[in-house]
């Protein structure tokens, strides 16, 4: 369990170094309109995750509860590749505040082909399997229910902004793709 923790604190770490670097400049940028989505995402992250290592039993754990456990980091990790190699490909695109560039052009291959918002499905993917790695139902209900909502809050803000921006290319974009996940949602 003290694996799980280190995990999240290298999460939160990670989250705050992306939020001091990559926020957007108000000179570079064309368009900028969060609607305070990044500090509600922050909070419901913070504080679910602290509810639910809080409600966790931390006792000993059967097989079962090991392979969950394993599971869920398995699950952590993969969601944190997803992020950063979405991150990566948008290049100085990606800000943590929703906001356009100036010289803003809209990424629709890589990753970003079948879903328009793969960072958010690496960023849900963390929190299912920290809440998963904690094995418990309860934790794992609260930290995804309200981080879904949430996540879908910040893709709302953002697909407004993009639409504002880039029209009927980006409309056309958006019917092309899913949201979150390639064929389903």
């Amino acid at each position: 369990m003290k694996l799980l923790i280190y995990i999240s604190y290298f999460f939160f770490i990670s989250e705050f170094i992306l939020m001091l670097l990559k926020r957007s400049k108000k000179t570079s940028a064309a368009k900028q309109n969060d609607k305070g989505s990044l500090l509600s995402l922050w909070f419901s992250i913070m504080i679910t995750l602290t509810a639910g290592f809080y409600i966790t039993f931390y006792g000993l754990w059967s097989f079962t509860n090991n392979i969950i456990y394993y599971s869920g980091l398995l699950i952590f990790l993969f969601g944190l590749i997803l992020r950063w190699c979405a991150i990566l490909q948008l290049k100085k695109a990606f800000t943590v505040d929703v906001a356009i560039n100036k010289d803003h052009i809209l990424k629709t291959d890589g990753l970003y082909k079948k879903i328009r918002h793969p960072s958010y499905l690496g960023l849900f993917l963390i929190l299912v399997g920290l809440s998963i790695a904690m094995n418990n139902v309860i934790s794992f209900f609260i930290i995804l229910i309200i981080n879904f909502i949430a996540i879908n809050y910040r893709i709302y803000i953002e697909e407004k902004v993009l639409i504002e921006e880039f029209g009927d290319f980006y409309e056309k974009y958006k019917a092309k793709t899913k949201k979150l996940i390639p064929r389903i949602f």
